[in-house]
């Protein structure tokens, strides 16, 4: 399966990247109603870091952001799970498919992780360099002002060489 869709279905609800159980039921090739009960079955392995129920805005925003959704009515609020939430669904769901699922998972949240921690260094590195361009703009203010000074001396020295004498001349 192809990391790009799967980091399409990854959120940030919460300050958290989570995936949402139907996007997870559709990834592991079962419903989500049959999802959703093995879950249930297991609720003391799903502590509120690992899964927590949208709210009813938190999945209005959510459902806003697409033009078009596919998702249709539901009657329920989604379950989402946080990366820990999808580590554990492995000892959830048992077969192969859910397994080697739940491998391609993991890595797309290692792979956003590592996105994010790069964009970070960025961002710092991109910080210092306008730091540094702030200390090198007072340096060349500082020679420029000097140039101008040696310039005004210069324009100063000629205009005295040049000038007409006055008294005996040759």
């Amino acid at each position: 399966m192809q990391l790009q869709v799967i980091h399409n279905k990854i959120y940030e609800i919460r300050e958290e990247k989570v995936m949402l159980d139907f996007d997870l039921a559709e990834l592991y090739e079962v419903e989500t109603k049959v999802f959703n009960q093995a879950v249930k079955r297991n609720l003391d392995l799903f502590p509120k870091e690992f899964m927590f129920i949208l709210t009813q805005k938190e999945f209005a925003d959510l459902r806003s952001q697409f033009v078009t959704s596919s998702w249709g009515g539901k009657r329920y609020l989604p379950n989402a799970f946080t990366e820990h939430g999808v580590a554990m669904l492995a000892s959830v769901l048992k077969s192969e498919k859910a397994r080697k699922m739940n491998i391609a998972i993991i890595r797309a949240f290692i792979a956003l992780r590592k996105l994010a921690i790069k964009n970070n260094e960025l961002i710092n590195l991109m910080i210092e360099l306008k730091n540094r361009i702030d200390e090198h703009d007072v340096q060349f203010a500082g020679i420029y002002d000097a140039i101008e000074n040696l310039l005004d001396e210069k324009v100063n020295q000629t205009s005295w060489e040049n000038r007409e004498r006055i008294g005996y001349k040759k």
